[in-house]
């Protein structure tokens, strides 16, 4: 084995066993070569194999540090971060929810209602639910027929199932060039080509979806974008909808966050014919039993429901019975009312705390996008927060091109304690005022 590729080994267990952390800034490659006994032109060698193999990062005339994460093939916001606040995943749990739960739940363990949960249901659930969830759904004037959903075990199935009823392998989807991360999983896992799109203010540029070269379909977040919080306003809904019926594509409109700004029409209804509108319970209410919606056009209504079937991304019908009862009690109404004053108040700390930087947000939404002051990079403060115990999200995560991560992170503010977000966006604040370098050794 050549001797650089050995001594890039030595590094990478160090970083595995934990003695290099996230963060740390190796040593410049003069002094390392002389500590290994080697020459400066094999120094760097190693650095670069280090950087290849995404163990490091190099930063212009600051050095080479440890990367705040290792890549993965899972996607980025999988499974809960390990930090002591969770500024990453984006899930709110008020007090009073599991009181307001409470009595959906408890009238499942009728000894009648449990055997009626436990059969097996389709994915176009029950007429109950259809009808209940058409109301949930509607909004800004516009209702979908409840003849057109079609019901998975979250959100991120009802994706899937739209992506691979409407993209065959092999073919094209455009996407935002910030994008959920889990859509870059899922198109990897259906062998999906990813295709950023160019955005402005408003959202997806018309122009970057017409000259993006062929596609099968789109992929959109106009409502509460994720990460950036930006809601696309009407007329360029309607010029996207345009598009879609110019050259013939579907759009799978991602609406998770719609729940908190309901007051603008979903591309959907602007385009009933070329969009699949998909939801899920998971912020409404939790992700622990939630429920994914999928209001697909007639034409293709089956394709979604014969992949949705196909890849085992079909309600479990306790959660469809829980769901509906959630529904008709009035739960799923008064949680949203409550958070979407727990999202506003969580807002208003943010801008209170990050008052002197460049953050970008909806004063509805449950997220804000810090654009990260100079000299700061992305990836050595997620490492430097991680160090004080605080998980957030690299701008890295969003993007599709790698090259292109922009020097920022996104801030989920639903999950801590209002006291808890408020001091962690303190610290966060007092870090980026310090020079990176000053942060390393305290």
């Amino acid at each position: 084995m050549d001797d650089y590729r050995r001594i890039a080994d030595a590094v990478a267990a160090q970083i595995a066993t934990g003695r290099l952390r996230p963060g740390d800034r190796l040593p410049p490659q003069r002094q390392f070569a002389r500590k290994h006994g080697i020459a400066a032109s094999t120094a760097a060698r190693v650095y670069s194999e280090l950087i290849r193999r995404g163990l490091a990062i190099g930063e212009v005339g600051r050095g080479t540090f440890v990367r705040a994460s290792a890549p993965s093939s899972e996607p980025a916001l999988a499974e809960p971060a390990r930090a002591r606040v969770d500024l990453e995943l984006n899930f709110s749990f008020p007090p009073e929810q599991s009181a307001i739960l409470a009595a959906g739940i408890s009238s499942m363990l009728r000894t009648d209602v449990l055997a009626t949960a436990l059969n097996a249901v389709g994915v176009a659930g029950t007429p109950a639910l259809r009808e209940a969830a058409a109301a949930l759904l509607s909004r800004a004037g516009w209702a979908p027929d409840p003849s057109h959903l079609r019901f998975s075990g979250n959100g991120r199935q009802a994706i899937a199932a739209a992506i691979a009823a409407l993209v065959p392998a092999g073919e094209r989807l455009g996407v935002e060039e910030l994008t959920y991360p889990v859509v870059k999983g899922i198109a990897t896992r259906l062998g999906v080509t990813l295709v950023p799109l160019a955005m402005d203010e408003s959202g997806v540029i018309p122009d970057a979806v017409r000259s993006a070269g062929p596609l099968r379909a789109v992929y959109l977040q106009p409502t509460l974008h994720n990460p950036l919080g930006t809601t696309m306003p009407e007329q360029r809904r309607a010029d996207i909808a345009a598009i879609l019926h110019e050259l013939g594509i579907y759009a799978i409109e991602d609406g998770i966050y719609a729940f908190l700004h309901d007051d603008v029409p979903p591309l959907a209804a602007l385009a009933p014919d070329r969009v699949v509108a998909v939801d899920s319970l998971s912020k409404r209410v939790a992700p622990g039993l939630t429920v994914g919606f999928a209001v697909a056009p007639e034409a293709i209504g089956d394709h979604v429901a014969s992949a949705m079937r196909s890849g085992g991304w079909a309600a479990p019908r306790f959660a469809v019975e829980t769901a509906t009862r959630w529904l008709a009690d009035g739960a799923v109404a008064r949680l949203q009312e409550i958070k979407r004053l727990d999202a506003a108040e969580r807002q208003r700390i943010a801008r209170e705390r990050l008052a002197d930087f460049d953050v970008r947000a909806d004063p509805s939404a449950y997220h804000c996008w810090w654009q990260l002051p100079e000299p700061w990079r992305a990836d050595t403060f997620v490492a430097a927060a991680a160090r004080r115990g605080i998980a957030v999200t690299p701008g890295a995560a969003f993007t599709i091109v790698p090259s292109r991560a922009p020097n920022a992170v996104r801030l989920a503010l639903a999950a801590p304690p209002t006291d808890v977000l408020a001091a962690a966006l303190d610290t966060l604040a007092a870090l980026a005022r310090r020079m990176p370098e000053d942060t390393e050794v305290e």
